[in-house]
């Protein structure tokens, strides 16, 4: 079942997350890890907000566990993110 995925990280910022998705070899606008369906960023008062949706729970964890963790720190993201995961009900692609 598909995984909706929203990570806040605190005190975070945009040239971070460029530092992230370019040590993970991804360029914005490409195609994303695989088991990814759908990834946007933004900047909040208190940091980041990620917000994916994956093909299944155990996808995201794995990227997390081997990407998403060892990068962030490498690039001095504060500790882990507070995180939240939906069970996506539907969702739509484009054509």
């Amino acid at each position: 079942m598909a995984v909706a995925v929203v990570l806040e990280f605190k005190n975070a910022t945009l040239e971070q997350y460029d530092q992230v998705i370019e040590r993970m070899g991804y360029e914005p606008g490409g195609r994303g890890p695989e088991g990814g369906l759908f990834h946007w960023v933004t900047a909040t008062d208190g940091g980041l907000r990620v917000t994916d949706v994956w093909e299944t729970r155990e996808q995201f964890e794995q990227f997390a566990e081997t990407k998403i963790g060892p990068i962030t720190q490498e690039v001095g993201v504060e500790g882990p993110p507070e995180m939240t995961i939906y069970e996506v009900h539907s969702y739509l692609t484009a054509p």
